[in-house]
């Protein structure tokens, strides 16, 4: 079936056409709006029509890489941001795949893969929705927990999922923050959420990140709150 419930338009001032498109589902997948010559495109992704994970493409980001982005530093141990955020992501890359998804990873090695980069590779992929996995820092010592990001407020209901799954590791809730200025949260064509898992910068959540175990039981609750995500879906 069409996405497209409605759509109409008005002119409020003279150089200003605000048009109104209306889906059928509460979840918007992802649109794109660009020119084709003078014609203004708007494509609208269409909700899959199984919400099952094993029928899902799901793209999996571990942040940073390479010796130009090591990203944030443990306040004790020196471990790299970009060391454990591949280690998660490859944790919940295997969770993801047992439970039959397809995943697109964007880098699976200590490569340096630029901002730019990711987002043209995320675009020729056109997943169903993208994961991207940090590791938090601060000035502020005490700083500690767990937090999700979006930009837009339709791709908000994935973020507040997997921060509720998050939480039930006994982080301190570092909490669900939208409209924020992270390159991979910009594209509009498919739902997305930064996971930030907890602080380098703090030696109680420090300890935990260098935890194996620990990386497994993240990638277990990101595929938990993703799956929770689907399940709310009408």
């Amino acid at each position: 079936a069409e996405e497209v419930a409605n759509l109409w338009y008005e002119q409020p001032e003279d150089d200003v056409l605000r048009v109104f498109i209306e889906l059928k589902h509460r979840q918007h997948w992802g649109y794109l709006i660009y020119y084709t010559k003078n014609a203004l495109q708007v494509r609208i992704k269409r909700q899959p029509e199984k919400l099952k994970i094993k029928d899902l493409v799901i793209a999996v980001d571990a942040g940073h890489g390479g010796p130009g982005s090591t990203g944030a530093r443990g306040v004790t141990s020196g471990i790299l941001e970009k060391d454990y955020t591949l280690l998660m992501a490859q944790q919940l890359q295997r969770k993801l795949e047992q439970k039959g998804a397809t995943v697109y990873m964007t880098r699976t090695d200590d490569s340096d893969v630029t901002m730019i980069d990711r987002t043209l590779a995320l675009r020729q992929q056109d997943p169903h929705l993208m994961i991207s996995i940090h590791l938090n820092s601060s000035g502020n010592a005490t700083a500690k927990g767990t937090s999700t990001y979006y930009r837009y407020i339709g791709f908000r209901p994935l973020s507040q999922t997997i921060l509720d799954r998050m939480l039930d590791l006994g982080l301190h809730n570092f909490g669900n923050i939208g409209a924020f200025n992270f390159s991979l949260s910009g594209p509009t064509e498919y739902p997305n959420c930064l996971v930030e898992v907890a602080f380098l910068s703090n030696p109680e959540d420090e300890k935990r990140i260098l935890d194996k175990d620990f990386h497994e039981d993240v990638a277990e609750q990101i595929y938990k709150g993703i799956k929770d995500w689907l399940e709310n879906i009408e």
